[in-house]
């Protein structure tokens, strides 16, 4: 890198980093609007799609704070256009049985009264040790103590655990294909 390159990185253009500000601020009121008309779910990490979701917003507001050629009212169709495609993809997943089979991963029962379901731990490519990890991570003594640990939809993993004696209530394993699972 030559003297020229060093100056021409370290120059600021005050009229550019001002255009970058106001763009910055009117783009992110803009996000601000299309979040409380949509709601919360715009940003919270429920499925693989509003993660792609999440990923995909701040793309735009980079290119739309960074790249003059790209103007405030098309990045502001973009992220409308987003945040629409993601409310209908939730709407068809809360309503069509179909759509969310189709469209999203269901749970995933890794352990069941203390035993470890290899075969389901296999098919979520985690490791035992990262299951470990996360039975620490819930301060779990006791493999008796585990009554159940999900692979959920979003990629998180839930540990539920108590006392030895204590029982799970089924409706906390709703919407996993239990009959299948060889505990």
């Amino acid at each position: 890198m030559n003297i020229s390159n060093i100056k021409e990185w370290l120059y600021l253009d005050l009229t550019a980093s001002t255009i970058i500000v106001i763009t910055v601020v009117v783009i992110f009121s803009v996000l601000i609007l299309i979040t409380r008309v949509a709601g919360l779910r715009t940003f919270s990490k429920m499925t693989s799609f509003d993660f792609a979701t999440t990923i995909a917003i701040g793309s735009i507001l980079a290119s739309v704070s960074l790249d003059p050629k790209t103007s405030i009212g098309n990045g502001a169709v973009a992220l409308a256009a987003i945040v629409l495609f993601q409310v209908v993809f939730a709407l068809l997943q809360r309503y069509a049985g179909w759509f969310r089979k189709t469209a999203t991963n269901a749970p995933i029962l890794l352990m069941k009264n203390g035993k470890i379901i290899e075969e389901n731990l296999a098919k979520t490519n985690l490791h035992r040790s990262e299951l470990i990890a996360k039975l620490r991570e819930a301060n779990v003594l006791k493999f008796e103590e585990v009554k159940a640990v999900v692979f959920e939809s979003t990629g998180d993993v839930s540990v539920l655990h108590g006392k030895v004696d204590a029982t799970l209530e089924p409706r906390l394993l709703d919407f996993l294909d239990v009959k299948k699972e060889k505990v």
